[in-house]
């Protein structure tokens, strides 16, 4: 890969509202200009969730502009090239993850569905928090590979090993 290229980034999941929203946040306020992330899911919700802006915006990340939107807007012509898509669905709790059809590497990132838990608010807001802690490693790891020097099979291995990766808090 040309180290001179701005990596387009798809983050996919079922509704778009928070963990792919997460994940395309960190990666464009830290990936230091090498890549551009974007989100989708495969049946958004429409809205993103507060608890997820509220979270980004304590952690300094820009929020506007982040929408809950189809995956379709990235299979329509004038879409961005796409040269990695991560689904960040969690297949243990019982979603169904949208497939990338097309040549981008991918691999599969899953984290619970913040949005999902239920409880009173500390326990929903600690769900998103260990989410941003996932992601925000995984992405950390990922930004960081040097994707000049490593060939497609060494890549396409280590954003599967990247998939596995926990905080190290969460060990």
């Amino acid at each position: 890969m040309n180290p001179e290229t701005v990596h387009n980034v798809l983050f996919l999941c079922t509704g778009n509202s928070a963990r792919s929203i997460i994940a395309e946040a960190i990666l464009n306020a830290t990936g230091g200009g090498r890549f551009r992330a974007f989100s989708a899911g495969s049946h958004p919700t429409g809205a993103v969730h507060p608890y997820a802006l509220d979270l980004l915006a304590k952690n300094r990340l820009p929020t506007g502009g982040l929408r809950s939107k189809s995956w379709d807007e990235f299979a329509a012509p004038g879409a961005p090239e796409l040269h990695f898509v991560f689904t960040v669905c969690d297949n243990a709790a019982g979603e169904v993850c949208p497939v990338w059809p097309g040549q981008p590497m991918t691999a599969h990132w899953g984290v619970p569905d913040p949005a999902a838990v239920e409880g009173d608010e500390e326990h929903r807001r600690r769900a998103f928090f260990q989410t941003w802690n996932y992601l925000y490693n995984r992405i950390s790891l990922f930004a960081n590979l040097p994707l000049a020097k490593l060939d497609k099979l060494t890549l396409q291995a280590r954003l599967r090993e990247i998939g596995t990766a926990r905080p190290a808090d969460a060990a």
